[in-house]
Order: structure tokens, then C-alpha cells, then sequence
């Protein structure tokens, strides 16, 4: 057998044969996962077509994390249908209004694992790289398709891989280095291709942090983005008393149509202008833009450490008047670990707004948008125009850190001159 990378370790392992990169293979994931954003669309798709069965409702799981809770009488009624289609089918795993956003919640449960290949709806499931798995996104009536035959075609990408170095410096976050990797990439740097991760600089960086370099991978054209498991892995899993075996790793001598390196302690606070998320720049060169709303949540950075950095930089201190700093927790769980450290606390008396754990403000769907001309500072992973809701606002992306120190300012701010206070 040729030497393999994990995206083709893992596919090969599903589609029961050897798979290189380019070729189709037809195979069924481990996970399929549905959001209350396309679960009414299933619903119709299996009324239209008679769909009685589906073949293998243990590898389903369904989230409402969109509307969150719904917004809508039209939100209400698709959640509700969702609710009857799961116990029509028997799809037990259920997560339903306040638990949170499904790469989160697979992620920290441990329901996703190394090794594994997750599909959803959601371009965003590059996310389960963090833990040595391959995820995508899909659509919804691929992911009916998936739910009743239990089988759909896919190409095998091709892997990339970016060697990462040194040491991130103070005040200078996972968020920052993707963006730096993003800015040099572009948009269609990797596209269809799956990101791996290497190097020593791996070491340093936790699952959270891991799980915001895999996130951005589709923000530049990425199917999957991987880290191999290693001992932080290993430990994360440990820590919810999940033994997980054998990791798969990348073979010595697998292909990779690209590499590159990046040295960690070189990357500065940078900013994603609008509207192009590879539209990147250091913070510093644009200091001074006011800004109207600062928002802290989404998959890429609404995690207990993300709220715990920006708590440090405001804490003691009033956002500027004239700015809202909306705060949405990924999870259930990272909103009770967050208000039981005092985080949340921090930030509710500086001023801050907390929604209901799920995707909040990030789409432009609710509890957040903006109103026409208004510039916002997000910790999420786009800035494309409308994004949030108005196509005549803008969008910058950065950090928790930064977004916190903009907050404070009213404009956008380094927070390394902060936390240096």
C-alpha cells in the first residue's frame, strides 16, 4: 500500500479498500449530523419520497443551534418538526435549544473521536479535526440521502501540509495564526484539499485552540483540516474518562501537493477586513476604526478560554459608550464553566449582553444583527457582506482578545497594550 495521508487513512478505512487522493469512493461516515436550520427540508424529502427507515439512526445526531431559541413562528414549527421527525425514526441523540453548537458539543462530549469521519450540514464540521478526525460539510438533501441509504459518493482530496514552529507570544491567540495562514493561503489556497496540521509547535497548542485551526480551514476552500492525535489528545479524552486506543497517523513519505511553515512567535494580533476573510491584516494598521458592535461566541471562538482572555482584558473596565459586546457561549457547558470562573461575570459587569449557547449573531439570523452602516468586530469565522444580517454593514474578524480590547476602546485596539496594563 502507498504511504497515506489522514484523509486517505481515514476514507480507506470506511470504504473498506486502499482510496489515493482524486479518486470517488462511496462510503458511509461514522456520524451524520443535522441542524434545526435544514431539518424541516428532511422532513418534506422523506414525506415526498416515502421514506419509512433510515439505516442507521445510531450515527445521527441532530442540533438546534441556529435559532436558538426560535426567533420565529416559521423557527418554532421546523423545530417542532424536527422533534417529531427524531421520535418518528428513532434518532435518540437529540440536542435540542441551549445545549449548543454540534462541533462544539462533539468535540467536548467526546461523541466525535479519532479516527472518525463526521459529515453535516454545516461547512463549519472542520472542526472535529482538532481530535485527529476529518469532518465537511454536505447538503441537506445529500445528508437525507445519507440518513435513509446510509452511503453517498465522495472524492478523496488532496492533503496540504503546514508545518507549524515556535511559540505563540502573549496576547497573540490560535485565531491570530489562522488568519496569518488564511492572509498568505487566500480563500481558494486549499480548496478541496484536506489541511494537515504538523510540528513542534502542536505541542503548545490546546484542543480549543486546535479546534479554531481546523474551523477557518473552509475559509480557505479546505474539505477537511486535521490534526493527528497526540498527547493532548489523548489527555483530552482522558479527562472525560474515554479511552481512546490507537490513533491513526499520517504515513512516512505520504504526498502532499503543498507545504508550508509558519513560526508562531512571528504572528501578531491581526484583523480579517471586510469583506473578504483573507482580507487580512495586523491590528496595528487598523487601529482606530470605530466600531458599533464587538461579538465573542460562534464555533471558531465562543469556548470557555476565549471568554476567560477576554475576561482578563476587561475585567475592572466599562466597554466604550456607544458599543454593544454581545456574548454567546458555544455550549451549555462552556456557559456554566465560564459563569462558575467568574468570567462571565467580568464581562456582564463591563457591559456585555449573554445569549442563549448556539450560533447566535454569527449568520445574521438573530440576537445580533446589525443595522445598516454599522461595523462590528467579531470572533467568527466570516465577514462577507450581509453576513450579519445587513449587507450594508461591515465585518471584522479577530481575536477574543482583540475583540475585547475594541470594546473597550471603541475602536479597533491592540490588546497586548491592555493586558501589559
Amino acid at each position: 500500500m502507498n504511504p497515506q495521508t489522514m484523509a486517505e487513512k481515514i476514507m480507506s478505512r470506511l470504504a473498506a479498500q486502499p482510496v489515493r487522493a482524486g479518486e470517488f469512493v462511496e462510503l458511509g461516515p461514522d456520524w451524520t449530523f443535522s441542524l434545526d436550520d435544514g431539518i424541516g427540508l428532511v422532513d418534506r424529502y422523506f414525506r415526498l419520497h416515502g421514506i419509512d427507515r433510515l439505516a442507521a439512526p445510531d450515527k445521527i445526531a441532530v442540533f438546534y443551534d441556529h435559532f436558538a431559541p426560535a426567533d420565529t413562528p416559521q423557527h418554532a414549527m421546523v423545530q417542532r418538526l424536527g422533534r417529531q421527525l427524531c421520535e418518528r425514526f428513532g434518532i435518540r441523540r437529540l440536542h435540542d435549544v441551549g445545549t449548543g453548537i454540534s462541533h462544539q458539543i462533539a468535540v467536548e462530549t467526546g461523541l466525535a473521536r479519532p479516527g472518525q469521519m463526521v459529515t453535516n450540514t454545516d461547512s463549519h464540521t472542520l472542526t472535529v479535526g482538532a481530535i485527529g478526525a476529518i469532518g465537511c460539510g454536505i447538503g441537506v438533501a445529500e445528508m437525507a440521502w445519507l440518513w435513509a441509504y446510509g452511503h453517498l459518493w465522495f472524492q478523496v482530496p488532496t492533503s496540504l501540509r503546514i508545518t507549524l514552529e515556535g511559540r505563540l507570544a502573549p496576547g497573540v491567540s490560535a485565531k491570530d495564526l489562522v488568519l496569518s495562514i488564511i492572509g498568505r493561503l487566500s480563500v481558494r489556497g486549499a480548496q478541496y484539499g484536506s489541511v494537515e496540521y504538523h510540528g513542534p509547535a502542536l505541542s503548545t497548542l490546546s484542543i480549543a485552540e486546535r479546534m479554531t485551526l481546523c474551523n477557518m480551514g473552509v475559509e480557505m476552500g479546505a474539505k477537511f483540516a486535521v490534526v493527528p492525535g497526540d498527547h493532548v489528545t489523548r489527555a483530552h479524552y482522558a479527562a472525560l474518562g474515554i479511552e481512546v486506543g490507537e490513533m491513526p497517523a499520517p504515513d512516512a513519505g505520504a504526498h502532499y501537493a503543498e507545504d508550508h511553515r509558519f513560526d508562531l512567535s512571528e504572528i501578531e494580533p491581526m484583523v480579517s477586513a471586510p469583506s473578504k476573510v483573507d482580507n487580512v491584516h495586523p491590528v496595528s494598521s487598523k487601529a482606530g476604526v470605530q466600531i458599533h458592535q464587538a461579538f465573542i461566541g460562534t464555533c471558531t471562538n465562543g469556548r470557555f478560554e476565549d471568554f476567560e482572555i477576554a475576561a482578563r482584558v476587561l475585567a475592572g473596565r466599562r466597554v466604550a459608550e456607544g458599543v454593544r459586546l454581545v456574548v454567546t457561549p458555544a455550549s451549555r457547558e462552556v456557559y456554566l464553566r465560564a459563569m462558575q470562573s467568574g468570567a462571565l461575570q467580568t464581562l456582564i459587569e463591563a457591559g456585555a449582553t449573554v445569549t442563549t449557547p448556539g450560533c447566535g449573531a454569527c449568520a445574521g439570523i438573530h440576537q445580533g444583527v446589525l443595522a445598516a452602516d454599522e461595523v462590528c468586530i467579531s470572533s467568527s469565522s466570516r465577514n462577507f457582506i450581509g453576513r450579519m444580517g445587513n449587507r450594508d454593514a461591515s465585518i471584522y474578524l479577530a481575536s477574543p482578545a482583540t475583540v475585547a480590547a475594541s470594546a473597550l476602546a471603541g475602536r479597533i485596539a491592540d490588546p497586548r497594550e491592555v493586558l501589559a496594563e
